[in-house]
């Protein structure tokens, strides 16, 4: 425990050493570098190769943009500071996310490839008809993105760098966002894969080397449940235990009822909340849509869930021990959450525009050419990052903290309704535009009003009486997601036995049991190749049993890490 009285007394820019510099100087040079190598392998001058890299990219940077996408400097930083304050529960956000990237690659990408589309929302179009739940999912998918995604990765991103470097949040935020935005921009999709794929190189090692120094301290695994369990913080904040060590720290699974993370919620709320994030969400889905074949595809989705299985050792655990991690490999610290922090903004960024140039000015201008669609997806690009950039003295003057809580349920709150609605498309023909259009409405009405109820009554501190409303004190929030999926769901099936059922047509290449082995018609004027070819649409027998034999022992490891840490 030295090391706090040794890092508490230098300031942040005399401990900064040369060597740190240099590390974080190569980082961004090889940043550049990537991201310009990337941006001249693909034509980036038709709407397929800018939003959908010319659908031609094989598994490994999928698998490792896919990971870098959802390890967000928000993430890196709440999967610490939570397997800090609370033991290794934070893990199942993680380790969830494997049955739903199985689910992406074997269940929804085959009916999108199907389809033709570019995004998601225009989806729901080919399945329901009608404009007006593109037009809802997209301006939700928008202002999900800004207000959550966006803003919690900057903030903590820039907060970080602010503390150790001793840089203006300002300053660093900018920088950081000028070389995200540039190679955003002129690569598109291409520049965010490859760029992603060395951002995941570089948080996996320096994650296992900060892991390594973090253990070595310690004394190894064996002492970590011992001294997690004696340590108090040195400061203080408001939490479920009054601020100390949690007695079930080490336990995954937790008491349904008084758990600040109960087991129910962690496998059937979470559930919910990963299908939509990594099966119907445009950031994630984008990826996927961009790979070669079927198979590349599938075997992304691998790749990513095994990259998903190490954050309890490099991340979770080195969070519990930080107060021994902070002095020394500062450089390194520094370049593993910039490159989680560019990393998620940049496919932000990216499926952002994509989704706001297909969904939102296609619909206002039907007529708009190629380079009319590739300019404005460049200039939203340019637009968000300046959004980003006024929106920092907001996260300023609102707590850090307290922003964090309620952005990870806002999303608990409105997600939900989405994941009801994407696998009644799928899975249920007689699903149609009616049932659907209200069951989305009702879900917003119901996530909204749990929403206004938190903002109205937040956590009391330590020690103080709960005096919430039964809904929020009883109800977590990983339950409430159960519900309203559930409720959702209900209204999409009454609606839509009420109402006339969907032309069989209509639903041709469009539902899980409608696919056919014919090419798709594309959305956009696509070039012939990849997904369109298709014969490559269909997947070599060998690679889809390598696949398959993959996927079985992901999941064999899965369940073992489950049982071994419930």
């Amino acid at each position: 425990m030295e090391g706090n009285s040794t890092a508490g007394s230098f300031s942040p820019a005399q401990q900064f050493s040369v060597a740190d510099l240099v590390v974080v100087v190569v980082y961004f040079a090889l940043n550049v570098a990537v991201g310009i190598w990337s941006s001249c392998r693909v034509n980036r001058n038709t709407v397929s190769g800018y939003f959908l890299a010319g659908r031609d990219m094989a598994w490994w940077p999928i698998g490792a943009s896919l990971f870098a996408s959802s390890e967000g400097s928000g993430l890196f930083i709440g999967l610490a500071g939570t397997g800090a304050a609370g033991g290794i529960a934070v893990t199942g956000f993680e380790w969830n996310a494997t049955y739903a990237l199985l689910a992406l690659a074997w269940v929804f990408v085959p009916v999108y490839i199907s389809s033709g589309i570019v995004t998601m929302p225009e989806y729901l179009q080919r399945r329901f008809g009608g404009e007006r739940i593109r037009m809802y999912l997209s301006s939700l998918s928008l202002l999900l993105s800004i207000f959550t995604k966006i803003s919690t990765d900057l903030y903590s991103g820039a907060l970080f760098v602010q503390v150790c470097l001793g840089w203006d949040l300002y300053l660093s935020t900018i920088l950081m966002l000028v070389v995200t935005g540039l190679y955003t921009i002129a690569g598109g999709l291409a520049a965010v894969i490859y760029t992603d794929a060395l951002q995941t190189f570089i948080m996996v090692l320096g994650a296992i080397m900060l892991a390594v120094k973090a253990f070595n301290e310690i004394g190894g695994y064996s002492n970590l449940e011992e001294a997690y369990l004696r340590a108090v913080p040195s400061k203080i904040v408001p939490n479920a235990t009054c601020h100390l060590p949690r007695a079930d720290a080490m336990h995954l699974f937790r008491d349904p009822v008084s758990g600040d993370l109960p087991w129910t919620g962690m496998t059937f709320g979470l559930s919910i909340m990963a299908t939509w994030y990594w099966c119907t969400d445009q950031v994630i889905v984008q990826r996927s849509l961009s790979a070669k074949n079927l198979s590349h595809a599938k075997a992304g989705s691998i790749l990513a869930s095994y990259l998903k299985m190490l954050p309890l050792f490099v991340i979770i655990m080195p969070g519990m021990i930080s107060r021994v991690l902070y002095p020394g490999l500062r450089g390194l610290m520094i370049a593993v959450m910039m490159a989680a922090l560019m990393s998620s903004l940049t496919s932000i960024f990216n499926s952002s525009s994509t989704l706001f140039t297909m969904d939102i000015w296609r619909k206002l201008r039907p007529g708009a050419g190629e380079r009319e669609l590739l300019l404005v997806g460049r200039v939203v690009t340019v637009v968000l990052v300046a959004l980003s950039v006024v929106w920092i003295p907001i996260l300023q003057s609102s707590s850090g903290g307290q922003l964090y809580v309620y952005i990870q349920a806002v999303t608990s709150y409105l997600a939900p309704p989405v994941t009801a609605v994407f696998v009644l498309a799928v899975f249920w023909p007689r699903a149609n535009e009616q049932g659907a259009f209200w069951g989305l409405m009702v879900g917003l009405a119901l996530g909204l009003a749990r929403m206004g109820l938190e903002l109205a009554y937040p956590v009391p501190h330590c020690g103080v009486p709960d005096r919430r409303p039964w809904l929020l004190a009883d109800i977590h929030y990983l339950h409430f997601a159960i519900l309203l999926c559930a409720a959702t769901g209900a209204v999409v099936v009454g609606g839509s036995l009420l109402t006339p059922p969907p032309p069989p047509a209509r639903l041709k290449d469009l539902t899980w049991w409608t696919l056919s082995r014919e090419p798709p018609q594309p959305s956009v004027d696509l070039p012939s190749r990849g997904h369109l070819d298709g014969e490559d649409a269909m997947e070599p027998p060998f690679w889809a049993r390598v696949c398959g034999v993959n996927a079985i022992i992901l999941m064999c490891i899965n369940i073992f890490c489950y049982a071994y840490f419930a």
